[in-house]
């Protein structure tokens, strides 16, 4: 007999289940989750949490009607399943194959883009007043996380929902983890209404109470309601949401459909915006990903039955990063780390562990991530903020004005700058030399391996100026023997002669190196320069291969508009533009998802793909 999943056609079918149906279907749906994810690799624990959430919303909503968001969009596979996709999922953030997130090209449900945390109740309430001023009727559903709630953007759009009473239903998905374990005073509020459910029983009776009152006058009323709110002010201290102008139902328990379609069908008759609090566990069902939630977020392909990942682990920069900052910290007491809801990811367990009075996670808050260093690189710290390249983004203006105008020497160290691979265009980190080389003050610097990222990092250390250092996700594919020591703004001769010269930046050396070998087959020498500062750059070494007549070729894993080449391409054509230089990075598009090999080959940015550019330089035909 064919499981429920496997007769499942389209959302219709969902209404038409009995409870122990979709009790059932939940329990088919998170073993298809368990196999699928262990292949692919993916979000796993976050979807595992809200299997009966989304039955519930897909029971009480219609989605050829109304719209549903979800907020980061990490959770959105159980979404997937039900809208068509579940045939597809063995392409999930694979080339070509479904994405890890909501994208409009894929599906008609899908009515929000995200990636990034904290967006769903801004965007949701936009398409609620625009409902309003096409006098249309339907509900828009913001699903957001409590972790997700600690963004400022959140609290924002929260502020302006209670203000202005437009009608917008918000369901709360309390966790208590965002990526790691939530921080910061949002999570200890939830937390006391999580802990605390005296509230909900207590606004009920008084309610019963008043509503068995015979003839109560206009007067009488006003004043029972008052005197209601102001011992609900007792029973739990602020009442947020309330007192924003936010209607609050909860804490329910998320994994229970029948209270949560009850919840949700009731949230449609009012007028009013109401926030929904449930409470999930991240993880659900599967006992590895409930007893290590942070390590089922994201994961790579696994083994089902052991929980453990399939590749072995590799050195990669985060680890080494996180090494040095805690080898740096034990002699320097004023070096102090900040992260955004990203400890584990950017390395800093060790250091959090170790120094935890100067460690700050500041949850998923960038921009006050930025100018708090700022604030702390003013009074005589060294702060050092660990932030994923694409996370940056959320911040610029703090880069700009709190820091880069007043010179202050915070070191950003960037992780994941360049091609992340299966998490696609809202995380390849392809933007950040474009917007860190027009700041004023930034110096921007990347290493070619691994064992350059300490030397870097220390001499960042010492100076008295902001400091980018951009890095890589992962490990190294050649081994190069690190550069120790640094003068600003002087690049690094690698190998080489000829007349033509390959300036690299970051890990891109690595495949010019390996494309130097194959042109070596040819018989072509090339010359290889290591970029290693983005800004300022190199102009010595830049006037000498002008002297020189080289034809100049630049390669970054970032947009070439606005990155390293047209920065180098400017200075060239100031002192001669005669001479050739052609730029290779990644053009204006949105880069898909993908392994990043593939996405290396399909830009032209692996060793073939830069060996071919070589050949194809005019100057080629005439220098051989």
């Amino acid at each position: 007999m064919l499981s429920l999943l496997d007769r499942y056609k389209d959302i219709n079918d969902i209404k038409k289940m009995s409870l122990n149906q979709k009790k059932q279907f939940a329990v088919e749906i998170r073993r298809f989750l368990i196999d699928k994810v262990s292949k692919t690799g993916g979000h796993l624990a976050s979807n595992l949490g809200v299997v009966e959430l989304t039955l519930s919303l897909f029971s009480a909503f219609d989605l050829n009607h109304d719209k549903l968001i979800w907020d980061v969009g990490h959770q959105a596979y159980v979404h997937k399943i039900l809208t068509g996709r579940k045939d597809s999922f063995d392409t999930l953030r694979q080339f070509g194959g479904i994405s890890g997130f909501p994208k409009r090209n894929e599906s008609v449900y899908d009515f929000f883009e995200t990636g990034h945390s904290s967006t769903s109740i801004s965007a949701a309430l936009g398409m609620a007043r625009a409902r309003d001023l096409e006098h249309k009727n339907y509900n828009v559903i913001a699903v957001i996380g409590d972790g997700a709630l600690t963004g400022g953007m959140a609290l924002e759009a929260l502020n302006d929902v209670g203000y202005r009473k437009t009608k917008l239903i918000i369901v709360l998905n309390d966790n208590q983890m965002s990526i790691g374990k939530n921080v910061g005073g949002v999570s200890k509020y939830l937390n006391k209404i999580r802990i605390d459910p005296k509230y909900n029983k207590f606004k009920k009776e008084v309610e019963n109470k008043l509503k068995k009152i015979p003839n109560i006058g206009e007067g009488m009323a006003k004043y029972l309601e008052k005197l209601k709110n102001g011992i609900k002010q007792m029973v739990v201290p602020g009442m947020f949401f309330e007192d924003m102008g936010i209607k609050y139902l909860g804490p329910i328990d998320g994994h229970n459909i029948k209270e949560l379609t009850e919840v949700l069908n009731s949230a449609k008759k009012l007028n009013n915006p109401v926030l929904i609090h449930i409470i999930t566990k991240k993880g659900k069902g599967y006992e590895f990903a409930e007893k290590n939630p942070g390590k089922f977020h994201g994961i790579g392909p696994f083994n089902c039955n052991s929980g453990e990942l399939v590749k072995t682990s590799i050195n990669t920069y985060s680890k080494t990063f996180g090494a040095e900052m805690s080898s740096l910290a034990e002699k320097d007491k004023r070096i102090v780390a900040i992260t955004a809801a990203m400890r584990d990811g950017t390395g800093l367990k060790n250091f959090a562990e170790r120094f935890p009075k100067r460690f700050f996670d500041v949850g998923i808050a960038e921009q006050h991530a930025v100018t708090l260093a700022a604030g702390m690189a003013s009074s005589g710290l060294k702060p050092v903020f660990a932030v994923y390249s694409t996370f940056l983004q959320r911040a610029y203006d703090q880069l700009l004005h709190d820091v880069c105008m007043q010179n202050l020497p915070v070191v950003f160290a960037v992780d994941r700058s360049g091609i992340v691979g299966e998490d696609g265009e809202t995380h390849q980190g392809i933007f950040d030399l474009s917007y860190l080389t027009q700041m004023p003050n930034m110096t921007i610097m990347s290493p070619k391996c691994i064992d350059e990222l300490p030397y870097m990092l220390k001499w960042a250390l010492k100076q008295n100026f902001p400091i980018a250092i951009r890095y890589p996700r992962g490990g190294d594919d050649i081994l190069l023997k690190p550069l120790k020591n640094f003068n600003i703004g002087k690049w690094e001769y690698v190998s080489g002669k000829g007349k033509i010269a390959l300036i690299a930046q970051g890990k891109m050396v690595q495949h010019a190196v390996l494309a130097s070998q194959r042109l070596k087959e040819r018989d072509i020498d090339i010359k290889i320069i290591s970029a290693c500062f983005a800004k300022p750059i190199d102009k010595t070494m830049l006037n000498q291969l002008i002297e020189e007549r080289a034809t100049i070729i630049t390669i970054e894993d970032n947009v070439v508009r606005g990155g390293l080449g047209s920065y180098i391409l400017e200075y060239v054509n100031t002192k001669d533009n005669k001479i050739k230089v052609v730029n290779l990075g990644f053009p204006d598009e949105f880069v898909q998802h993908g392994k990043v090999d593939i996405l290396y080959k399909l830009y032209g940015l692996d060793a073939r793909g830069i060996e071919s550019a070589v050949l194809k330089t005019e100057a080629l035909s005439h220098v051989f």
